[in-house]
């Protein structure tokens, strides 16, 4: 094949997905390949950052450039992206020295988030941003301080799983801003530089920490011995790299203010697109990655995680009969669910499953089902999860009304569009117009659509909007909507009247 292309790879929580594009951002080909997340103990997740990170882009890279037929030449701009909110300690060869931590489901440092809130008090939400949470990535460093002092003696750097992935690819240690507030007091953010030996002195020193660049911007080149390792040329362009939500809502075609992305993967997170910051404890305001832009991100614990749980020991026989006959599980109880009417008839499920982050920053919030009578069956128990994980969802809706930021499109991406039923419960519950987007790769279309940029194939990001176009819309049906308006008020009092026997438990 002639012409000149763009590559986007995506690290995911359980997957990795990679793009090869043309100049029109037309998909050319794509590969993905599954991994697994570790769970060793409760609140700890982690993952292998070179065997499975670093082993899934070289293995993808190759993938693409097998099924495209192309040279490794003919790739103009490598775009990478990674789950967020992460943290890998490596050498000075880049050599990870323990297990990567994995983002805000990974409670391990509660322990240090409850002494850093007694060191800095008052001040702490104006240090970090928010209420200290499982999601900031200081206190994961401040646990591998306090747990493994041997692996925090030899640490070159603390990264990110895309800092970890570009410094593989090109030898530079970089993150991009979007990202370095996760690790907020360890940037000054105004300088776009690692923040004062002062501001570091708890967690780190301040040469332990990557520089800052924009995600848009290229950081350097892949090295002889990436390119050895990835099948991609010597020389090639490779991007700074973010967070896989980001890029997810690039894909999207979240350009505009009062755009919003629902991310329906193993867990729910968001990306609104705003014209100003905000300051409200129950969301995480920041930059954006598209330059001279803010967002307001917020996130889930559960999501994908709780139909996986389901298919494991609520539809067990399903999954049995997929290994039988191929015929998917998820969608056999997708399918099921078609006929239970709005409500779950009475049944209402709290998905924290996992803890929760967003609105409520509770990592010992526990999953609740109530309701329970003898006519319920699994398929009422299942929808009533997914209704959960929809009235989260509306409640980050509302918090955004609050702060007179409107909602004006709702695009859905992630593995949970293939569940059409869900949905159309997202659509009720909020009373609005929930819309897919043609091209569903999600993040890796996303860090496609940013080389496209710095491949020179589009000029501005106004010209790559045209690109993103919708597929398909769901209504909302006032019926439901009307039922959702009663059920997510017993649905915020339920959390806030149990929280502390959860704890106790």
């Amino acid at each position: 094949m002639s012409g000149q292309y763009v590559m986007g790879i995506d690290v995911g929580t359980n997957e990795t997905k990679g793009v090869l594009v043309d100049e029109k951002c037309r998909i050319v080909t794509s590969f993905a390949t599954a991994h697994e997340i570790e769970n060793p103990a409760p609140n700890v997740f982690e993952q292998d950052a070179e065997a499975v990170w670093w082993g899934d882009v070289c293995k993808v890279s190759k993938a693409l450039l097998e099924n495209a037929g192309i040279s490794p030449e003919q790739v103009k701009v490598l775009g990478v992206s990674a789950l967020g909110c992460d943290c890998v300690p490596v050498d000075e060869n880049c050599k990870p020295l323990c297990k990567a931590i994995l983002y805000g489901i990974d409670c391990r440092s509660h322990e240090e988030i409850a002494w850093l809130n007694e060191v800095y008090g008052d001040k702490a939400e104006e240090v970090f941003g928010h209420p200290i949470c499982s999601s900031d990535i200081a206190p994961k460093i401040l646990w591998i301080k306090n747990h493994l002092p041997e692996v925090y003696e030899k640490t070159h750097k603390f990264l990110t799983a895309s800092s970890y992935l570009t410094a593989k690819l090109t030898g530079v240690y970089c993150i991009d801003k979007y990202l370095a507030e996760d690790f907020l007091p360890l940037y000054d953010l105004e300088k776009n530089a690692p923040a004062s030996e002062e501001s570091c002195k708890l967690f780190c020193r301040p040469d332990q920490m990557a520089d800052v660049l924009y995600a848009t911007d290229v950081a350097g080149t892949i090295t002889r011995q990436a390119a050895e390792e990835t099948g991609l040329a010597e020389g090639t362009k490779v991007l700074t790299g973010t967070g896989d939500s980001g890029t997810e809502a690039i894909s999207t075609g979240v350009f505009q203010p009062g755009d919003l992305m629902v991310q329906l993967g193993s867990t729910c997170y968001f990306v609104y697109l705003a014209d100003r910051l905000i300051k409200d404890n129950r969301v995480w305001p920041g930059t954006f990655i598209i330059p001279d832009t803010y967002s307001i991100c917020a996130g889930t614990n559960t999501a994908g995680t709780l139909t996986k749980w389901f298919k494991k020991n609520l539809y067990f026989d399903k999954a049995g009969e997929e290994l039988q006959s191929g015929e998917n599980a998820f969608h056999v109880m997708a399918e099921s669910i078609r006929e239970i009417p709005a409500g779950s008839e009475g049944l209402i499920t709290l998905p924290y499953f996992a803890g929760e982050r967003t609105p409520l920053n509770d990592p010992f919030a526990k999953g609740m089902m109530i309701g329970l009578q003898l006519h319920h069956t699994r398929e009422h128990m299942y929808k009533s999860a997914l209704e959960g994980i929809a009235y989260s969802i509306e409640q980050h809706a509302a918090i955004l009304r609050e702060n007179g930021l409107p909602v004006k499109k709702v695009m859905a991406v992630g593995g949970g569009t293939k569940n059409e039923p869900w949905l159309q419960m997202i659509a009720d519950v909020l009373g609005m117009p929930v819309r897919t987007s043609e091209i569903t790769m999600g993040a890796a279309y996303g860090d496609a659509l940013m080389a496209s940029l710095a491949a020179e194939f589009y000029k501005s990001w106004e010209e790559l909007s045209e690109v993103v176009k919708p597929a398909k819309v769901y209504e909302p049906k006032k019926e439901n909507t009307e039922i959702y308006n009663k059920y997510k008020g017993i649905f915020k009092e339920l959390y806030e009247k149990n929280k502390e026997i959860m704890h106790q438990l």
